[in-house]
Formats: C-alpha cells, sequence, structure tokens
C-alpha cells in the first residue's frame, strides 16, 4: 500500500468528518444562528423542476428564514453555472452532474456542492412526427395503443436507414453533464445504438465518436421550436417541453425517464464550497426553505400541484400555459396527441426521500461520465467514493432536517434514519434494460454495461 496516498485519504475523511460534526452541532442546537447573508439572488432555468425554489419564495418559507431572496431565470445551464462560480448568483437549480464535472474539472474547474437534491424523474424523450411515424411499425401495440416501455430497438432501423443514405441522425439534449444527456445515451444504448463518446485528453468534446446518432447541445425552451425547424429529429428534455411538442402538434414522447431508472435523481441546489463554509447558518437556512416547499408540493397526494401550477405558469417562472405544465405536474403524461396515461410519480418532490442527497447517486452520475469518456482515465471505487462526498453534501441537509423536526415544523419520518443512513441507496435494480445499479460497486456496474468504457480503457 502507498502510505502517502492512505495518510492523504485518511485525513481528507477526516477533513469531511470534522465538517459533518460542525453541521450536525448546528442541527441539534435548539436553532439555527442568524443568517450571515440575508440578501441572496439564487439562479434556474424554466423547467417544472424549479418548483421547489419558486414555492419556497412565493409561500414565504425564505422570508421565515430571514432570507430575501431575489430569483433569476438564466438563458442556459453554462451562464447559469458561471454565475455561481463568479458570486452573480449565491446559489442555483442545477443539473445534478454540474458539481460533479465543475468539481473534477470537466468544463470549467470549481468546487461546487450540494446539500439538497430538488426531485426525481421528470424528463422524457421525444420524437418528430416523421420519425415517430417511421418507427411505429417496430413498436408491439395492444388495444391500438403502443405498449411502453418503448425501446430504442424501435429506432435503430430509421437510424440505419439515415446512415445508408449518407443523412447524419441528430438528436438534441440540453447539456454535456445533464441527467437528459445520460438517459438519452442510456435508452439508445440499451436499443443497440451506440451515442458516441467524448475525449477531451484529446481535444475532442463534442461526444461524437463512433457514434450511430449524434447528441448536441440545444437549450430547453428551445427544444420544439429546434425539432419542427428539422434541425433534430428527437431530444431529451425536462417539462414543459415534451408536452409542448404534443400541444403543438409537432411531435411524440417516446419514453420517460421514469420509465428509464425508476426514480432517478434530477436536478439539485448548487452552491460554491467556499459559499457553504463562509455562510453556514445562511446555508442550513436555505435548505430549510427548500425542504418546506418540497414537502408542500407532494403534500396529500399532490393536492397542491394545481397551485404549483399557477405559480409556474407566471412568465417569471417557467411561462408555459397552465394546461401544458398540468399535463406532467398533475401525474398525467400524454404521449401520442390524446394517449394521456396515468403516472403519478412523473415529478416527486419530496416522497421517496427525493430531497437527501445520496452519494450513490452521485457516483451513477460519474459513472455516466466515465461510461461515455467524459472521464478519460480509469478510476478506482474509491476514486468515485471521495469524490461523492466532496460533492453531496447530507450533513448540511441533516442540519437542516433536525432543526426543522425540533421546531415541529417536521417530524422524523419524513426523512431518512440520520443515525443509520450510509449515504447509499440499495440496489436498484428498476433500470430499462434490466442492469441492476449498486452504488457502492461502481467499476463492477460499468462492466454490465454493454456498450461504453470499462476497466482500463481509453479513447
Amino acid at each position: 500500500m502507498n502510505i502517502l496516498a492512505e495518510t492523504t485519504r485518511r485525513l481528507r475523511f477526516l477533513a469531511a468528518g470534522i465538517g459533518a460534526l460542525a453541521y450536525a452541532a448546528a442541527g441539534s442546537a435548539m436553532e439555527i444562528g442568524e443568517p450571515e447573508k440575508d440578501e441572496l439572488t439564487f439562479g434556474f432555468i424554466k423547467l417544472t423542476d424549479m418548483a421547489p425554489i419558486a414555492v419556497a419564495y412565493e409561500n414565504g418559507y425564505f422570508e421565515d428564514e430571514g432570507l430575501y431572496v431575489t430569483i433569476e431565470a438564466q438563458a442556459n445551464w453554462k451562464v447559469l453555472l458561471d454565475g455561481v462560480i463568479d458570486g452573480q448568483l449565491d446559489g442555483a437549480h442545477m443539473l445534478a452532474g454540474q458539481p460533479l464535472a465543475a468539481t473534477i474539472g470537466f468544463g470549467t474547474k470549481a468546487h461546487i456542492v450540494t446539500p439538497f437534491s430538488m426531485d426525481l424523474n421528470g424528463n422524457g424523450i421525444t420524437v418528430s412526427n416523421e420519425i415517430w411515424e417511421q418507427m411505429k411499425p417496430n413498436i408491439p401495440q395492444e388495444g391500438g395503443k403502443p405498449v411502453h416501455p418503448i425501446s430504442a430497438a424501435a429506432l435503430k432501423p430509421v437510424i440505419e436507414e439515415y446512415r445508408d443514405e449518407g443523412k447524419p441522425f441528430n438528436m438534441g439534449m440540453v447539456f454535456p453533464v445533464s441527467t437528459h444527456n445520460y438517459e438519452l445515451r442510456y435508452w439508445l444504448a440499451a436499443g443497440g445504438i451506440h451515442p458516441g463518446f467524448y475525449a477531451p485528453h484529446k481535444g475532442d468534446i463534442s461526444g461524437q465518436i463512433n457514434a450511430d446518432a449524434l447528441l448536441s447541445v440545444t437549450p430547453p425552451p428551445q427544444m420544439p421550436a429546434t425539432l419542427e425547424a428539422g434541425t433534430i429529429y428527437g431530444y431529451c428534455v425536462g417539462e414543459p417541453w415534451n408536452q409542448q411538442a404534443v400541444f403543438k402538434g409537432i411531435g411524440v414522447p417516446v419514453i420517460t425517464d421514469y420509465e428509464i431508472w425508476k426514480n432517478n435523481p434530477e436536478k439539485v441546489f448548487g452552491m460554491t464550497r467556499e459559499f457553504t463554509e463562509k455562510y453556514p447558518n445562511t446555508t442550513v437556512r436555505v435548505v430549510r426553505a427548500l425542504l418546506r416547499a418540497a414537502q408542500w408540493l407532494d403534500a396529500n397526494d399532490n393536492a397542491n400541484r394545481p397551485a404549483a401550477v399557477k405559480i409556474l405558469s407566471q412568465p417569471e417562472y417557467v411561462g408555459a400555459d397552465y394546461d401544458v405544465i398540468a399535463n406532467s405536474m398533475t401525474g398525467t403524461f400524454e404521449y401520442e396527441k390524446g394517449d394521456k396515461r396515468s403516472v403519478p410519480d412523473f415529478n416527486v418532490f419530496f416522497r421517496y426521500n427525493a430531497t437527501y442527497p445520496y452519494y450513490s447517486d452521485a457516483v451513477w452520475y460519474l459513472t455516466q461520465m466515465r461510461r461515455w469518456g467524459q472521464i478519460a482515465e480509469p478510476k478506482s471505487d474509491d476514486w468515485f467514493f471521495e469524490t461523492a462526498r466532496s460533492v453531496y453534501r447530507p450533513d448540511i441537509y441533516r442540519a437542516a432536517a433536525e432543526s426543522l423536526i425540533e421546531e415541529g415544523l417536521m417530524t422524523a419520518g419524513d426523512f431518512p434514519n440520520f443515525d443509520i443512513e450510509s449515504g447509499f441507496r440499495p440496489p436498484q435494480p428498476e433500470f430499462l434494460d434490466g442492469v441492476t445499479y449498486d452504488g457502492s460497486k461502481p467499476n463492477a456496474y460499468l462492466e454490465a454495461l454493454d456498450i461504453g468504457l470499462k476497466g482500463d480503457d481509453v479513447i
């Protein structure tokens, strides 16, 4: 064993433990201290899963914490991340992959952390009407309707035909380290379609090496118009931009991410590590407000969702029509026009411990970065764990949760059992391709996936 490396590893864990104790102590006090910074600006992208921020603002939860918050929509995910890094934004609705990618230096290098997971599920994959008609003969029917979930194997002959005609098959996703990129890649690969590799060490960040389908970035609100223009043939995006394609009559959602990976983690609330260290009381108070908002969103079997949709439909938030947002937020999802199905967990904000920042969620994102070459070199299991622990901060979450429990605003049953919680979910078998994900064995998981980098593979 390398003694220096082992000593360094132990010191890192000790440092993490000291931080956790500090936040645990804060959480066990009768009350959290006054916010060190009370005027804050948070960023978001116009998607329904920014809802906890909007609700915390509209319901007065931020003000209850002595926080005076300004909420600003951002043009795209890069602008949003840069705003958090340079301090123009104190925190933001982020893609779960963004804090991890920034911390390991894929793209902009900065240590970003998350003490709060914003939601589960919420995305879909949509194809144009033309592509849908070409896929349909390959999809089993029952009672005159397609059998779900729909495999990308139904798309494979279509892509092969385009290739034979010398035409590239272009698809959109929202950002290279987005859940949408990894979910679209997962779906394609599970159907035998290669979505391409990244090779940042060679200066190739297109993600299109060896690709059967060419994936590129399109900001979420622009997805339907880009599809309608014929620039892309399909996309993966969050709501309401799949349902918007249905309402406009320009595309058909073929699968939701709930069907790709049941109750998958989606967005997080991201802040710089420097902010959380400089303003610990403020940080805990932000999480308290977001926890109350998330609970309200799922309370009484989603009884508050119509009110939430009304908030989100305002132009300063998502700004889409009420009916478009309500289509998924109130427990249904429309595939082909008129084919509306019950998906009660399409958007989950609080139940199933949705808000807890699980290390295993972080590890899954890191495995996908490795799978597709964004992490170019092999990494040990310990590297995955240490990276997850440096970014996901359940210690801050626990401080916020325990203080809310003490004040009677929430109950212990609303949260994981913090005394025994490891930060790793039990193995998750509910993936489209039947491969079980065990976050405690990242390299073994990569080995189980047919397409993608694993072991000592390097592009």
